[in-house]
């Protein structure tokens, strides 16, 4: 009995240790690395990955769905990064991925695609290209490597708020300063209504506090929701005031939303 009893505690400890095992924190190098000497990734003309492209795939019991074309692709959501952690493990296009290399991740861009990606917090933007799928989190939109997170300045904060464009190639490895430039647009959402009466009544509410003509409050019908948007904005420094203004009226109950 007594050598019954010390196997099973030996069973239990070791059990204890495996549920409790802490898996490695991602981060950055060990090194300095200056990333100022790291260009951005050059669109260019190129084929579908052999892998990654499936139609639809299924990640923690959600299905995504791979966009046929990145054409008009144009979206604000959270950006994150990946660091040392999965540095040279295998990309979902096949190729191994490198944290100091300006390459991302998406749920469902076609695999490669190049995309212009804006800080709408500091107006810092970068050029990068798509090779691998995540980040698998709600409301986060694109997964950076190291150094395009550094570029943006987002490092320390481990997210930010961005927007994300899709790139054309033109004529070889040009692409339209039309593209370049187009404007960053981002929104808060300060409230979601099933009575649109009552959504009306928040929205004029919101005009009154915020006091500022330029920055638009509006209703977006959702099927049976009226969310009531503020926005979009003219830059990151009225966003961020807007914000402020708008935790402190709802006790810092605000969604920022895709465009």
């Amino acid at each position: 009995m007594r050598n019954l009893t010390v196997l099973l505690y030996f069973v239990f400890i070791l059990t204890a240790c495996s549920s409790n095992h802490i898996e490695a924190p991602d981060g950055p190098p060990r090194h300095h690395v200056d990333v100022n000497k790291i260009p951005n990734a050059v669109p260019k003309k190129e084929a579908h990955c052999r892998y990654g492209n499936q139609a639809s795939y299924t990640v923690n019991g959600k299905t995504y769905h791979v966009l046929a074309t990145s054409h008009g692709y144009r979206k604000v959501g959270l950006a994150s990064w990946y660091g040392k952690k999965f540095d040279g493990h295998r990309t979902s296009c096949g190729e191994p991925y490198d944290m100091l290399a300006m390459t991302a991740a998406s749920k469902t861009l076609p695999l490669p695609t190049y995309v212009k990606v804006v800080n709408i917090m500091n107006n810092h933007e970068i050029i990068v290209k798509v090779n691998d799928r995540g980040p698998f989190h709600v409301n986060r939109i694109i997964d950076l490597s190291y150094t395009a997170a550094k570029k943006l300045g987002m490092i320390d904060t481990g997210t930010t708020l961005v927007e994300v464009i899709a790139l054309s190639p033109k004529d070889g490895n040009h692409f339209p300063d039309a593209v370049m430039n187009q404007p960053s647009q981002s929104y808060i959402q300060s409230g979601a209504f099933h009575n649109r009466d009552y959504a009306e009544a928040h929205a004029n509410k919101l005009k009154a506090a915020i006091a500022d003509d330029t920055i638009p409050v509006k209703l977006k019908q959702d099927r049976s929701l009226f969310r009531v948007l503020v926005g979009p904005f003219l830059d990151a420094e009225q966003h961020q005031r807007v914000k402020t203004q708008l935790m402190a009226l709802s006790q810092g109950r605000i969604l920022e939303v895709f465009s």
